[in-house]
């Protein structure tokens, strides 16, 4: 979500770039270092600062996340337990949990649980080793990282030679995953305690249900207490692992080495098989079976949804301030049959031969880099020699021509046929002190590539936020303004670039110039964000707490400004327009202090003439970034799990499990059905959109990314993709052959 008006703009020297989550003892920030690190900045509520037991327990977690800090958990970076506002900094570790993981798949088996066990067993190893005993492990409190399990939040650990911050009869915990001793005695609470919560959540895992359940939390600990465990469903010899866990005498649960023994004979090892390998060759690749058919109308997009994809999911988190640029949603208008439930007028999908369109004469795959090529082929870019990440670039595509910015990338324009950058914009040159320029792509309007920038000087105590308006042909910079981004997200909506100057006013500026056309004002005490495409201007306004009431959708006359006013759910956001119709993605409900974002569970389609909505609820919740086009929703898992969805009835088509790592939004090419999807390492996946069919998969095509990044869109020209990648390589790619090598260029 993004950041309050009150929020702190940087802490102990970290730049905050959004909301992970809030709760009633502090607030977990997104933060960026010099050099591009991201950590998860704990801060903690001003009126506990004061309070010396509070500050006790918040040395206490620091002391404990310092201890442990190993391959299995979020190791502290930074922390300062007495600023006016405690703090402390962890990795930020990408990823779901592991109850976001088993809501939107299912429980885990064979070898993916093999290593979620083990894994665990070395983080609690490594816990109890450096004298701490965690206390609250949950599915919630683990996640699923690339390289194993991380397990998180050490804020009611606690030493195992310190118990007096342990209030007698106080409960802390949470029940299903709790052990007896800690809701009868927590002062004897000690390293097999954790056993225990280990072996509730492998049943959970394995389940989908805890062994202990009951319809309110205190029966519930009832049930811990006193009653045997429900373990059906759990098949042998695991069964009787987790049954020595789940004792309720301490003394006879098993230890950790010998759990692990227990573990490696009793869980399956992966295989060359494993759904979850990520290396596939094309001949190896197994088509999906078919489940549904469905027609798709052509898309068309005249703005840019914007990058950083990683960046702004975590503002679907707990509170959820939110909408279109809050919550990174690609958004298409859709027109025509696609938006209709025509299942059986649906056209055959091209067969394998003539599925591919025909290429442009003269076609030849190529590979270019965005940076510019200093003496020695070395890759020259604003702030890379002083460490600042660089890279991640936000492009797109019109005409023949590509638009590219990013971290240290300037404003580039490329030839779509050929790679050759035909322009690369020096406006941040002119500054013998700047430090460091980031780019984000608005749109493209009126012949003028609009931007968003910041360029850091070393001079500047602040970093200003620009609109600006380039010359598509030239690259000539044609006008440049200050914004305030306090209450709106700067976007290009209805044809206009909205921006603010500071306090409630709307200012709907020409693509060209630069101009004010009108201004509006926005619904007092809110942030709005706008949404891309449509005909008018429409925002989604939340207050800056979910408990100040309703978000306000404001719908904004391009033409002359003037306004409506519709009530709208304050957990939503603006996907986009469908036949005349907003589109809302709504999420469900979570405990508040979550930090993973939460899924999806409704789609709302509102007139924004009469107010008048429909509201289908999904069969099931879906985690993921949502597209929409051709008349369907797509959501895409970091996890390379892609499900189709239509918004009309939230009716599940197809799901599909890719093998890519971390990939970006998907892209619908209508002439062929086709969805692509590429990810981080440049590999790109192909799937036939009406049944979910893999096609085919690539291997990767750019160097490693580390950190946080977000996953490239593929852009589509004249029936060949186009492919940015993080590390600011772009190349072009033939769907009817993705194995041939693209020349370097």
């Amino acid at each position: 979500m993004p950041l309050h008006k009150d929020d702190p703009k940087s802490v102990g020297g970290y730049k905050l770039v959004d909301r992970l989550g809030a709760g009633g003892m502090g607030v977990v920030y997104r933060g960026r270092s010099r050099s591009g690190r991201e950590v998860a900045v704990k801060v903690v509520h001003a009126q506990y600062a004061a309070d010396p037991v509070f500050r006790a327990r918040f040395r206490q977690e620091i002391d404990a996340v310092r201890k442990v800090s190993g391959a299995f958990t979020a190791p502290v970076v930074d922390a300062d337990p007495e600023a006016a506002r405690p703090w402390m900094a962890t990795q930020y570790v990408p990823g779901r949990s592991l109850a976001a993981r088993i809501r939107d798949v299912g429980p885990l088996r064979d070898s993916e649980l093999r290593r979620l066990a083990l894994g665990l067993v070395e983080a609690l190893r490594e816990i109890h080793r450096a004298g701490v005993v965690h206390r609250d492990l949950k599915p919630a409190n683990v996640l699923m990282a690339d390289d194993g399990p991380r397990v998180i939040d050490f804020g009611i650990s606690r030493a195992t030679e310190n118990i007096t911050l342990t209030e007698t009869g106080q409960m802390i915990g949470t029940p299903p995953f709790m052990s007896p001793e800690q809701l009868t005695d927590a002062r004897s609470v000690g390293p097999s305690s954790d056993v225990f919560s280990l072996g509730a959540l492998l049943v959970y895992t394995v389940t989908g249900r805890g062994p202990f359940d009951a319809d309110s939390p205190y029966l519930t600990a009832y049930r811990v207490v006193h009653d045997a465990p429900v373990l059906d469903g759990v098949s042998e010899p695991l069964r009787a692992i987790l049954e020595r866990c789940l004792t309720k005498e301490a003394a006879d649960r098993p230890e950790l080495d010998e759990l692990a023994r227990e573990f490696v004979k009793a869980l399956p090892e992966a295989t060359a098989g494993d759904p979850e390998t990520l290396t596939l060759r094309l001949s190896e690749l197994r088509a999906t079976a078919d489940t549904h058919s469905r027609t798709f109308a052509d898309p068309t997009a005249t703005t840019h949804s914007g990058r950083r994809r990683s960046r702004i999911r975590p503002l679907l988190a707990a509170t959820g301030t939110v909408g279109v640029a809050a919550l990174g949603l690609t958004a298409y208008l859709l027109l025509g049959p696609g938006w209709a439930d025509s299942g059986d007028r649906a056209t055959p999908s091209p067969s394998a031969t003539s599925r591919w369109a025909a290429l442009p004469n003269g076609w030849k795959p190529w590979q270019t880099t965005l940076f510019e090529t200093a003496p020695l082929g070395a890759k020259k870019a604003l702030g890379v020699d002083e460490g600042w990440f660089a890279g991640e670039p936000d492009c797109l595509k019109n005409g023949d021509a590509v638009f590219c910015t990013g971290d240290s990338i300037l404003p580039t324009r490329l030839d779509a046929g050929t790679g050759k950058t035909l322009w690369r914009s020096d406006v941040a040159l002119t500054d013998s002190e700047t430090e460091s320029y980031s780019g984000t792509l608005l749109g493209f309007r009126d012949g003028t590539l609009v931007v968003s920038q910041v360029i850091t000087t070393n001079s500047a105590e602040a970093d200003p936020v620009h609109a600006v308006g380039f010359d598509a042909q030239t690259g000539e910079q044609l006008w440049k303004h200050q914004i305030n981004e306090e209450n709106l997200a700067i976007a290009l909506s209805g044809g206009l670039v909205i921006t603010s100057s500071g306090g409630r006013t709307v200012e709907a500026r020409s693509p060209r110039t630069g101009e004010v056309r009108w201004t509006a004002l926005m619904p007092t005490g809110h942030h709005c964000s706008f949404t891309p495409g449509g005909p008018d201007v429409y925002a989604h306004c939340t207050p800056a707490e979910a408990e100040d009431g309703d978000a306000v959708l404001l719908v904004l006359d391009a033409a002359d400004g003037s306004e409506r006013r519709l009530k709208a759910p304050y957990e939503a956001g603006i996907l986009g327009v469908a036949d005349g119709r907003l589109v809302l993605m709504q999420w469900a409900a979570q405990d508040a202090m979550s930090v993973e974002a939460p899924a999806i569970d409704r789609i709302l389609l509102v007139d924004p003439d009469t107010g008048d909505r429909t509201t289908a609820k999904l069969t099931k919740s879906y985690e993921g970034e949502p597209t929409l086009a051709g008349g369907t929703v797509w959501f895409v898992a970091d996890n390379g799990l892609v499900t189709a969805v239509s918004p009309r009835t939230g009716k599940e088509l197809w799901r599909t499990q890719t093998s890519l790592e971390q990939p970006g939004d998907a892209t619908y090419d209508a002439r062929t059905r086709t969805l692509y999807l590429a990810s981080i390492s440049g590999r790109v996946a192909a799937l036939d959109a009406r049944k979910g069919t893999s096609l085919w998969e690539t291997l990767p095509r750019a160097g490693a990314s580390s950190g946080s990044v977000t996953g490239p869109r593929v852009l589509l020209h004249q029936g060949a993709l186009i492919v940015p990648t993080p590390d600011g390589t772009v190349f072009n790619l033939d769907p009817a052959h993705p194995d041939r090598k693209p020349a370097s260029g």
